[in-house]
C-alpha cells in the first residue's frame, strides 16, 4: 500500500475538496461518498465559475460575428482549443476537433471512413471496449461491410498479445482500444500496439476517456493517429470533449454533418468545405461548455499529478484491502498498474441491490453492465457494480465504503 502519512505533504486533499461544492452534501442523512467518478465526476469552482463567469460578462456566439462581444467569445474559444492541444501534446490547433464527447468522437471517425474503406477491410477491437467503441463500427460493418476483429482478454484481465497479433494482417485498416478501462482499470500497452499497428500499415484510435484523468497524455511520443475524450469525467462540463486526429489524417476524412461553420462556399449548385478542425465543427459550438472544458485542464495542470495519482492509488489500495475480509466478494480484472477503478461482485447479492443499499449510507457506485456488454459476457456475469476513485477521495471514505459493502452483505445475505 501507499504512504498514505508521506503523501500528505505534497497532496492537500482537503484543500482540494474545498473546492468542489457538491462534497458538502449529505445524502440520506451521511456524508456524500462519490465513488462514481468513472460516470461523470464532480465539478470544482474553477469549472463551475469559468463557465458563469462568461455567460455573465461576456457570452455570444464565436467566429462570426465583429462586435465585441463575440471577438471576446471567440478568443475564449480558441483559448480552450489550445488548452486541449496543449493538454495533450498536439503538434497544432487545427489537430484538435470540438465534439460533444468522446462518442461523437468515435462516430465521426466511423463516418469518414466509410467513404475510405472498402468491404472486407478489418477493424480491430478489444473486449473490454466501451460501447461508444464498439456501436461505431457496427453500424460502419452495416454501412460498407468491413469486418469487425476481436482481440482477447487474459484472465487478469490484461490484453491478450497473442490474440492481438493473431488478428493483425495486412487486412487491417484500424485498431480502436481503450487507453484505460472503465471497468477494469485495465491500461493495455498502447505503445506496442501502436508500433505494431503502423508496422502492419493500421491506424490506431485510442479512447482515452479514463486514461486522460489518471496519466499524462502525450499524443505525440505515442505517434496515436486519433485520440478521443470527454470533458466530465475530467473534471469539466458535459456536453463537450475534443478529438485529436494526426493533420493528414483529419485533412482526408469528409465532413460528419452538415450546415454553419464547416463550409467555405455554398452555392445553388455546389458546395465546398472548410480546412480541419472547422470542417468537423458543424453549428453553433458548446460554448460555455468549451470554456468549461479548459478551466477543467487548466485545473487539473496545476496538480502535483503524481502526488495525486499515488493518492487515488493509495485510497483504492486501502479498499481492496479492507474488502479481503468479506466472503463472496469477487474484483473483476487484476491487471498490473490497473487505474483506481473497482469492478466488483458480491456472491448470491444483484449488483443494482447493493448499490441501492450503500446509497442509504450516503456511497455511490455504478452497477450495470457499464456500457460494456461483450466484456460482461467474457466476465460470466451480467453486471458488476464499480467504486471508481476521484481526486476527491479519502482514506476515510475508502474504510467507511467498506463498513457500508459489508452491511450491505449482511442485509442482502441474511
Amino acid at each position: 500500500m501507499a504512504d498514505v502519512g508521506a503523501l500528505t505533504t505534497r497532496f492537500d486533499i482537503e484543500a482540494i475538496r474545498a473546492q468542489f461544492p457538491i462534497l458538502k452534501r449529505e445524502v440520506n442523512g451521511k456524508p456524500l461518498i462519490y465513488l462514481d467518478s468513472a460516470a461523470s465526476a464532480q465539478k470544482p469552482d474553477a469549472v463551475i465559475n469559468a463557465m458563469a463567469d462568461q455567460a455573465r460578462t461576456s457570452y455570444a456566439n464565436v467566429h462570426r460575428g465583429l462586435h465585441t462581444l463575440a471577438n471576446e467569445t471567440t478568443t475564449a474559444f480558441e483559448d480552450a482549443r489550445e488548452a486541449v492541444r496543449k493538454y495533450i501534446n498536439a503538434s497544432t490547433v487545427e489537430e484538435i476537433v470540438f465534439t460533444k464527447g468522446a462518442t461523437e468522437g468515435v462516430n465521426l471517425i466511423a463516418n469518414g471512413l466509410a467513404s475510405l474503406l472498402q468491404p472486407g477491410d478489418e477493424i480491430l477491437l478489444s473486449t473490454m471496449e466501451h460501447h461508444a467503441n464498439i456501436v461505431p463500427w457496427h453500424m460502419l460493418r452495416e454501412r460498407c461491410g468491413v469486418v469487425l476483429k476481436w482481440i482477447e482478454i487474459t484472465a487478469e484481465g490484461e490484453l491478450d498479445f497473442d490474440s492481438f497479433d493473431a488478428q493483425l494482417s495486412d487486412k487491417t485498416k484500424l485498431v480502436a482500444l481503450t487507453h484505460m478501462s472503465n471497468v477494469l482499470g485495465t491500461r493495455p500497452d498502447v505503445e506496442r500496439v501502436i508500433k505494431a499497428a503502423h508496422k502492419a500499415g493500421a491506424d490506431v484510435l485510442l479512447d482515452g476517456c479514463q486514461a486522460i484523468v489518471h496519466e499524462r497524455v502525450d499524443v505525440t511520443a505515442l505517434d496515436v493517429d486519433y485520440y478521443v475524450f470527454s470533458g466530465h469525467k475530467i473534471y469539466g462540463p458535459t456536453g463537450i470533449g475534443a478529438l485529436y486526429g494526426k493533420s493528414d489524417k483529419l485533412n482526408a476524412l469528409p465532413p460528419y454533418q452538415g450546415g454553419g461553420e464547416m463550409i467555405d462556399v455554398v452555392t445553388r449548385d455546389n458546395v465546398t468545405y472548410n480546412a480541419p478542425p472547422h470542417r468537423f465543427e458543424a453549428g453553433t459550438p458548446p460554448i460555455l461548455e468549451t470554456v468549461g472544458l479548459k478551466a477543467a485542464l487548466d485545473w487539473m495542470s496545476a496538480l502535483d499529478f503524481a502526488a495525486a495519482k499515488a493518492h487515488k492509488t493509495a485510497v483504492y489500495e486501502r479498499i481492496v484491502d479492507g474488502l479481503t475480509g468479506i466472503n463472496g466478494f469477487r474484483i473483476h480484472g487484476q491487471a498490473q498498474n490497473k487505474g483506481p477503478v473497482l469492478s466488483f461482485s458480491l456472491e448470491g447479492a444483484h449488483p443494482h441491490d447493493v448499490a441501492q443499499i450503500l446509497d442509504r449510507y450516503g456511497v455511490a457506485v455504478r452497477a450495470g453492465h457499464h456500457c460494456a456488454q461483450p466484456l460482461m459476457k467474457e466476465l460470466g456475469v451480467n453486471a458488476t457494480a464499480r467504486a471508481s476513485i476521484g481526486i476527491y477521495n479519502t482514506i476515510e471514505e475508502a474504510d467507511a465504503f467498506v463498513t457500508a459493502l459489508d452491511k450491505a452483505r449482511n442485509l442482502l445475505l441474511a
